[in-house]
C-alpha cells in the first residue's frame, strides 16, 4: 500500500480573487476596472502576512459567468476560498445564482483602488470608476438575504490590518478544507462512562467533511511489531540528537528497551496512519491490545508534525488539532490536546495548571524538552516514555468542541501562558500554565454554563480571529470568553443561541 506523509502547509492553497462589475460604463471603464483590480489581487498577495497565493480572474459582469466562476471554484480542490470586491456598482441580482451555488468560503473586501481622493480632480467619470462605496453595500444586501456565511474586511488593501485580516481568514479557511478532506483513525472507543467526548459523527462529517471511523488496536500492534530493528535505531539515534535523553533510556541503559519500544510505536503508528491517509487519531488508555505502552513520546512528536489527537477515544478534540495545526502553519508556536487539569487558587492571583497523562504537543515550547520514564498508574502496561516541557509563555487560546444534540458548540477562552510559581520536579509531563481572560472565576463559570469539554485544542499560532472565521464559514456555534465577557452576558448569548440555531434549522 502507498504511503502518504502528511502534509501541513498552506503552499498548495490558493484563494481567488473576484471583482464585479457591468457593461453599463462602457469598455474603457471596464479596462480601467481590471487593471486596478489586478493591481489590488498583486498587492495582497504579496503581503507578507498573506500566506495563501492570491489568483485574480477576469472582472465578472454577468450571471452567467458569476455561476460559472463559483463552480470552477468548487470543483477545484486547490481553491480554499474566494474574496470578492464590487469595484463600481454590480447589481446583485446577478450575483444570485453564483453565490447560492458557492459551496467555498467567501471573504468580502470593502475596499476601493485609491488611498486619498485627488479632491480637485474629481468629476462624474471618476465617481463611475470608484464607486465601491456603494457598489458593496449592493452586494452586502444579497449576501445578507441569501444567507450566506462570510468574512467582512473593510479598508485599503496597502492597509496592513487589512492584509492580516485576509491572511487569518485564508488560515481559517485552510483550516476547513483540511477538515473537509480528513480521515481521523479511532483505536478504540471512548473511555467508558464519560459523556463529553461523546458526539455525532454523522453530523461531524456533514457538518465539517471529516470521516470518523474505529480501527481494532491490535492492528495498529501489527504495525508496531513490523517496524525493523534498523528503522528503530535510526530513530533513536533521532531522539538523542533532539532531546535531553536520560541516562538510564539511552543505549547501555538499564532502561534503553522502553525507548526502543516507544520507537517501535511510533513508526508504526505513523506507518498506519501514512498508508490509511489519516491527518488524525485517537487512542485509549483503557484499549491497548498487544502494544507494550500507552502511545506518548510518538503521539507527541505526530502532533508537532501536524496531526490532529484526542485523548480516551475523544475524536471532535483530535479534529480540533488538526485544524488548529493546519491553521497555524508556518507561524511561530503550536496546536496541542489539553486538559484543565487543576488550580493555584490563590486569591486575584489565580492559575491553571493543564496537561494530559502524557500527550502534549512540544510544538508549544521553544526550549529542548527531556526524554524521560515514569510509571503510569493507569492502563496496565510497561512504563511509557515522554517528553517533559513546559509551554513558553504568551498569548494563548484554549478551544472545545461540545456535541448538544442539535449542534456542535465551539467555547473559546483567551489565556496567558506563564511561567510556573515554582519548578515542577515530580510532574514528568509536558504542561502548560496560563491565566484565562477575563479572570479566573468569570472564566470558569462561563465554561461550566457553556457545557464546554474538558479536553481542548490549545493553540498557540493563532488565536481568537482564526477561530472566529472558522466557526462562521463552518456555520457552527461559537462561544467566546474573553477581556470583554461578563457571566450575567454569557449566560444570556448562551440562551439566546440555544434558541438562534433551533429556529434556524427550520422545521
Amino acid at each position: 500500500m502507498t504511503r502518504t506523509p502528511l502534509k501541513t502547509t498552506l503552499d498548495e492553497y490558493e484563494v481567488w480573487f473576484l471583482t464585479g462589475s457591468q457593461h453599463l460604463y462602457g469598455p474603457e471603464t471596464l479596462a480601467q476596472v481590471a487593471e486596478q483590480s489586478r493591481s489590488i489581487a498583486e498587492a495582497l498577495d504579496a503581503a507578507a502576512d498573506v500566506p495563501v497565493k492570491i489568483v485574480w480572474k477576469p472582472v465578472l459582469t454577468d450571471s452567467a459567468a458569476i455561476k460559472r466562476i463559483a463552480l470552477e471554484a468548487n470543483a477545484d480542490d486547490r481553491v480554499i476560498g474566494l474574496v470578492a470586491w464590487m469595484h463600481t456598482f454590480s447589481p446583485a441580482k446577478m450575483w444570485i445564482a453564483g453565490l447560492d451555488a458557492l459551496q467555498k468560503p467567501l471573504a468580502h473586501l470593502h475596499t476601493q483602488a485609491n488611498v486619498e481622493l485627488p479632491w480637485a480632480d474629481i468629476d462624474f467619470d471618476f465617481m463611475n470608476l470608484n464607486q465601491a462605496a456603494h457598489g458593496d453595500r449592493e452586494f452586502g444586501y444579497i449576501q445578507t438575504r441569501l444567507g450566506v456565511p462570510r468574512k467582512t474586511v473593510v479598508g485599503h488593501a496597502s492597509d496592513p490590518r487589512v492584509q492580516r485580516e485576509i491572511g487569518t481568514w485564508q488560515r481559517a479557511a485552510a483550516g476547513l478544507a483540511a477538515s473537509r478532506s480528513l480521515k481521523l483513525a479511532r483505536f478504540g472507543d471512548n473511555m467508558r462512562f464519560v459523556a463529553v467526548t461523546e458526539g455525532d459523527k454523522t453530523e461531524a462529517e456533514l457538518r465539517f467533511g471529516v470521516q470518523v471511523n474505529t480501527w481494532g488496536v491490535n492492528e495498529l500492534a501489527d504495525a508496531v511489531a513490523a517496524a525493523s530493528s534498523s528503522d528503530i535505531d535510526a530513530l533513536v539515534a533521532e531522539y538523542e540528537e533532539l532531546y535531553e535523553v536520560v541516562s538510564e533510556l539511552r543505549k547501555g541503559g538499564e532502561r534503553h528497551q522502553s525507548l526502543r519500544d516507544g520507537a517501535a510505536i511510533e513508526i508504526g503508528l505513523r506507518s498506519f496512519l501514512e498508508e490509511g491517509g489519516f491527518g488524525a487519531f485517537t487512542t485509549s488508555f483503557e484499549d491497548l491490545g498487544e502494544l507494550k505502552q500507552l502511545p506518548g513520546l510518538a503521539v507527541q512528536r505526530l502532533m508537532a508534525e501536524g496531526y490532529g489527537f484526542g485523548a480516551e477515544g475523544d475524536w471532535k478534540t483530535a479534529v480540533l488539532v488538526r485544524i488548529a495545526n493546519v491553521m497555524g502553519a508556518g507561524l511561530p508556536g503550536g496546536a496541542s490536546l489539553m486538559e484543565d487539569y487543576t488550580y493555584d487558587m490563590t486569591p486575584g492571583d489565580e492559575l491553571i495548571l493543564g496537561a494530559h497523562m502524557l500527550e502534549v504537543s512540544p510544538s508549544l515550547t521553544t526550549a529542548k524538552p527531556t526524554l524521560e520514564i515514569h510509571p503510569l498508574g493507569i492502563g496496565g502496561k510497561d512504563d511509557p516514555v515522554r517528553l517533559v516541557f513546559t509551554a513558553d509563555p504568551g498569548p494563548a487560546i484554549v478551544v472545545a468542541m461540545s456535541d448538544m444534540r442539535d449542534r456542535f458548540r465551539l467555547t473559546a477562552n483567551v489565556v496567558e501562558n506563564v511561567a510556573p510559581r515554582a519548578a515542577l520536579p515530580n510532574l514528568p509531563v509536558g504542561r502548560a500554565v496560563w491565566k484565562p481572560a477575563p479572570d479566573f472565576n468569570t472564566s470558569a463559570a462561563a465554561w461550566l454554563t457553556a457545557g464546554a469539554a474538558h479536553h481542548t485544542v490549545m493553540s498557540t499560532a493563532v488565536g481568537l480571529e482564526a477561530f472566529r472565521d472558522f466557526a462562521e464559514m463552518a456555520e457552527v456555534e461559537l462561544l467566546v470568553i474573553d477581556d470583554e465577557t461578563t457571566l450575567p452576558e454569557f449566560q444570556k448569548q448562551v440562551r439566546w443561541n440555544q434558541a438562534y440555531y433551533r429556529l434556524a434549522q427550520g422545521l
